[in-house]
């Protein structure tokens, strides 16, 4: 695997710039990072969906840490199924990707005290490039500029599940256009979670992961309110 992971994709959308906060739920971007490596594992064809759970086909490095690790854990763990990994997963997963994110120099850590014993961490960004290639394929494939390629579409379709239109700087009915063109692109590229299991070793998994996120996030914001 080469490039920029996913969840990191994800991550540097989520937070803010400038003031390196988070712009959504934290148990909902949670959920998301464990999606992000998921799914990246299943485009890789790392694993796949069997027998109702998630099992690793191809044991192969893909290079990129925090994925790895993730890889290397669910082979040597028993049999769980999709929701069962987004939920085993989120833990403590988005501090280890921000980690890596300041190693790269994307964005720095800021750690700050509140009341005089709370510590605050924010991660403004440094290096603007990452994030601006991603706005730029997501762009693309919202006005239809460009046809999105498969990571493209695994992201857009991680976006709406997530419903971070507005990390997008739209609103309004600017945000429900791009939230429809978002779900296009999901069921074009099969990711919408609606899928039937066949013998793909791809599809299917991306799908369910997506599913499982989805109905993770619904739980979590119902609980919020």
């Amino acid at each position: 695997m080469t490039g920029v992971a996913l969840a990191e994709e994800l991550l540097l959308l989520a937070y803010d710039d400038t003031t390196g906060k988070a712009t959504m739920p934290r148990i909902s971007l949670d959920l998301g990072m464990a999606a992000a490596v998921l799914v990246e594992l299943a485009l890789a064809g790392r694993i796949a969906y069997a027998d109702g759970s998630l099992t690793v086909v191809d044991p192969t490095p893909t290079g990129e840490p925090v994925t790895d690790e993730v890889l290397g854990r669910i082979a040597a763990d028993t049999p769980h199924t999709p929701a069962s990994w987004v939920q085993r997963l989120r833990h403590g997963l988005r501090d280890r990707i921000l980690g890596d994110l300041c190693q790269q120099g994307v964005v720095r850590d800021i750690d700050e005290t509140e009341l005089g014993f709370i510590h605050v961490h924010r991660y403004p960004v440094v290096n603007t490039s990452v994030e601006a290639d991603t706005r730029q394929r997501l762009a693309e494939a919202l006005t239809g500029a460009a046809a999105p390629d498969e990571r493209t579409a695994a992201l857009a379709t991680l976006v709406v599940v997530l419903r971070m239109e507005s990390a997008l700087g739209m609103s309004g009915d600017a945000a429900a256009d791009a939230r429809r063109r978002l779900e296009e692109i999901a069921t074009g590229a099969g990711f919408s979670g609606e899928v039937s299991i066949d013998d793909s070793v791809v599809r299917p998994s991306v799908g369910l992961v997506v599913a499982a996120l989805a109905k993770a996030v619904d739980q979590a914001l119902g609980k919020r309110h």
